[in-house]
């Protein structure tokens, strides 16, 4: 199994000077923005997108498909990458674990479980909602770490931990389902993961508890990283290692459950970016964590502009093109090989 002991030791041979990585990560942010904006099933000219924006007259029709659709569609999607990115660097380095994340450890699932409770009995409040996203995530992240402790604390009792949860809140999501037909479709959208039909006032709350949730963990790197290395060791250097865990759980389901509440449940988020980010640029979540949030929001957003335009004049949801690529990337860190011989991710 993947540890991040292990991964702190392998650096890439060239590494490039943060400054650089920053700049082409901002790069990569804004022509993922600016696509979003500009393409789709209506392409809209660059021109328009920036005289809107600014305020200026334009159609009315082009208006309204930029301000109500377009734009609180991509900054959905960019708060979604940040908060799924930065909520699985946070997961893998506090379970030490590089196939943690929100999809694999079950903390997805308990948010979804959670918020289509609240669906039910709340159907009009989107701030019941935020808050059972968040709830539902904590739990689960606490019962998955506890059964794991309880087990043998080892990095594979972690992530089978988080699918014998996932596998029963999946059946309690199905059964809704079935028993509220009447939610059916808003349900598969839900369970699929779809940043269409989003408005100002749905992403409102959610995205102010991922940018606060986001700047909060930019003061736990330092704990980060030394946890990464393990409690005794993290002991040893002075860190309350209980207290501190219980922090960083309560800053990813945050992050993780806010996400949630809106966007449903897309996978290997938190899983694909932290890595790739970990391999090409280093360990250390001073850099890490930032990183994986610029990449994280340009990943969504590519995915959901590929969702759109594939199948254009209709779409398929962010989360299929997610699984799509997250499925092989994942078999690809358990079955990774190095000079022939399989080898421990």
């Amino acid at each position: 199994m993947p540890n991040l002991s292990a991964d702190r030791q392998k650096h890439p041979k060239h590494l490039l000077s943060r400054t650089q990585v920053i700049f082409l990560l901002l790069l990569l942010l804004l022509f993922s923005v600016s696509a979003g904006l500009l393409f789709g099933s209506v392409p809209i000219r660059f021109r328009d997108i920036a005289a809107c924006l600014l305020g200026q007259e334009v159609a009315p029709k082009t208006a309204v498909l930029i301000r109500s659709v377009r734009l609180p569609r991509v900054i959905g999607g960019l708060f979604a990458g940040i908060g799924l990115a930065t909520a699985g660097v946070i997961l893998q380095n506090v379970m030490n674990n590089t196939l943690a994340g929100p999809g694999t450890i079950g903390i997805n699932s308990g948010s979804g479980f959670a918020v289509m409770l609240a669906m039910l009995f709340f159907p009009a409040s989107s701030g019941v909602l935020s808050a059972a996203a968040f709830l539902g995530a904590f739990i689960t992240s606490i019962a998955v770490f506890s059964l794991a402790y309880f087990a043998d604390s080892s990095r594979t009792t972690i992530v089978l931990a988080g699918i014998t949860i996932s596998s029963f809140l999946n059946a309690g999501i199905n059964m809704m389902k079935l028993l509220h037909t009447d939610l059916a479709v808003d349900l598969t959208a839900f369970m699929l993961g779809s940043l269409s039909g989003l408005t100002s006032r749905k992403l409102f709350l959610p995205c102010l508890c991922i940018a606060a949730a986001f700047i909060i963990s930019l003061f736990f790197t330092s704990a980060i990283n030394v946890m990464s290395l393990g409690d005794d060791i993290a002991r040893s250097l002075g860190l309350r290692v209980t207290g501190t865990r219980f922090a960083l759980l309560l800053l990813a389901s945050l992050l993780a459950g806010s996400v949630v509440s809106y966007a449903g449940l897309l996978s290997f988020i938190g899983l694909i970016v932290p890595h790739i980010c970990r391999r090409l640029f280093g360990s250390d979540a001073r850099f890490l964590l930032p990183c994986s949030a610029l990449l994280g929001g340009s990943f969504v957003l590519l995915c959901d502009l590929l969702g759109r335009m594939l199948a254009s004049p209709y779409e398929l949801p962010a989360g299929i093109i997610m699984s799509l690529l997250g499925g092989p990337f994942f078999l690809y860190l358990l079955l990774r090989k190095k000079g022939g011989r399989r080898v421990n991710a």
